[in-house]
């Protein structure tokens, strides 16, 4: 059959247009390639960072529709939330409480089915995707699997599914740095480096936290080792993305802690020590719990689309117990730091760290999106609350504020079990202004890392152990 001549002209246009893209990428790429590093790297890093912060807006106002609709619209349920959003006291009680289990079965139900109809590579937590992307196809992230992330991440976490926001935004950012990669034709050094910042920006946009964003961008790749290549860029881009968030959000911290802190109780090095212990030990029940769930899952004699609701049954049932395990659990932390859960039982406490794991490994192992740094952190803060809580009647110098407390569990936990300590402890000090903290808790990091690095385990598996064993050539 013969094509009509409108058809065949429209073919053609196409054509030229595609190839008139191509030569304008070809030129592009070839003068970026040609520039020096310091330039370079300005205009890329630049670039990114602007798509970081846009992205990471995108997904915070998509999270915010997602959780109004599911938890309070339908499950009658308003979801605490930290002082850099609000401040929101949020409901210790469901009006609604059978609709709990059903809200968390139905985001998660529409999570896998969203996934893996269309890019099954989004399921999970996403940082992890973006490691091994950076060590063995720099490339190769497909922007679908962004789209859908941004999507699948909103309904898990929206619903109450226990995830981090940081997974999706380090997508978005890592892809178009991936983007970008192809598209200018970039070195695999490069691409590596574009893919790493994208990382590090989004993540320090969506906490609004830009210099523990910049180090995570090159203390997030390897077990034992820093991509140094990575730092400058991650600045630039770290910065840019956190002024676009910041404009639009505000400025601020994310948590508050009320009156501050100043170290005067050289004692309590002692106790930050024992949460170091207790946090290394929690980040490897975090890390085997999850990937224990994660290969239990893979085993289930059920399509992988439905899997995330089975998973979302168990979270919401549990919340119906202990509804902190619902959502990002930011809005629980700063009650934590506000010394607000200081009167709760304390078995309550002492749970609440596993609590939260099973739940994690429950929305997210299952086949689910969200990310697990924001929940590694939430275990953290729970963790030290949970020792301040044991030692405060007991212990000299422990104090009435539990603050201190759960910021150096924050950083210990995480920072531990990610292996990157230092992005994590700037990360966590930016996160709730206090600096001031920073010398003490290094006590507890310190300990905590050692306690992992002995297990040599991580919650991030697609992490090499250094420069030397990436599947591209070394920066």
């Amino acid at each position: 059959m013969q094509q009509s001549p409108r058809g065949v002209g429209t073919r053609r246009r196409f054509g030229s247009a595609r190839l008139t893209l191509r030569r304008t990428a070809g030129s592009l790429g070839s003068r970026v390639n040609a520039m020096s590093y310091l330039p370079k790297w300005l205009l890329l890093a630049s670039i990114i960072g602007v798509i970081a912060g846009l992205g990471a807006v995108v997904f915070y106002e998509a999270l915010q529709i997602a959780t109004h609709l599911f938890l309070v619209d339908l499950g009658g349920y308003h979801v605490p939330t930290p002082a850099g959003e609000g401040d929101a006291v949020g409901s210790a009680r469901f009006t609604r409480a059978w609709a709990i289990p059903l809200v968390v079965v139905l985001g998660a139900l529409l999570s896998g089915l969203v996934v893996f109809t269309w890019a099954p590579e989004a399921e999970g937590h996403g940082t992890d995707a973006a490691i091994d992307a950076i060590h063995h196809d720099p490339r190769g992230i497909r922007l679908r699997a962004v789209v859908v992330k941004i999507v699948a991440s909103a309904l898990t976490i929206g619903s109450g599914g226990s995830g981090g926001r940081e997974g999706p935004t380090a997508q978005i950012s890592a892809g178009f740095g991936s983007l970008l990669a192809r598209v200018l034709d970039l070195s695999p050094d490069d691409g590596r480096i574009a893919v790493s910042v994208g990382v590090g920006s989004g993540i320090g946009a969506i906490f609004s936290a830009p210099l523990g964003g910049a180090v995570l961008a090159a203390d997030i790749v390897y077990r034992d080792d820093f991509e140094f290549s990575a730092l400058l860029p991650g600045m630039f881009a770290s910065i840019v993305a956190y002024t676009i968030f910041g404009a639009v959000y505000g400025y601020q911290p994310l948590f508050a802690i009320p009156g501050g802190y100043q170290f005067h109780q050289p004692v309590q090095l002692v106790w930050f020590a024992i949460i170091g212990l207790l946090s290394g030990g929690i980040g490897l029940v975090y890390s085997r719990s999850f990937y224990g769930v994660v290969e239990l899952s893979k085993r289930l004699p059920i399509s992988r689309k439905l899997r995330p609701a089975l998973g979302g049954v168990l979270v919401g049932l549990m919340a119906l117990v202990l509804p902190e395990v619902l959502g990002t659990g930011y809005g629980w932390v700063q009650r934590g730091l506000s010394g607000d859960l200081a009167n709760t039982s304390i078995l309550v406490v002492v749970l609440l760290p596993f609590a939260r794991i099973v739940a994690t490994a429950l929305s997210i192992g299952t086949g689910g999106s969200g990310g697990v740094f924001g929940p590694g952190m939430v275990i953290g803060a729970f963790t030290g609350l949970a020792v301040w809580r044991v030692l405060e009647p007991i212990a000299p110098g422990v104090g009435h504020d539990p603050a201190p407390f759960v910021v150096v569990g924050m950083m210990a936990v995480f920072g531990s079990i990610s292996r990157a300590p230092i992005a994590v402890m700037l990360m966590v000090a930016q996160m709730t202004g206090s600096i001031a903290i920073l010398a003490p808790a290094m006590v507890a990091i310190a300990i905590a890392w050692f306690v992992v690095g002995r297990a040599d385990d991580s919650i991030y598996r697609s992490q090499l152990r250094t420069r030397a064993d990436s599947a591209v050539a070394p920066l």
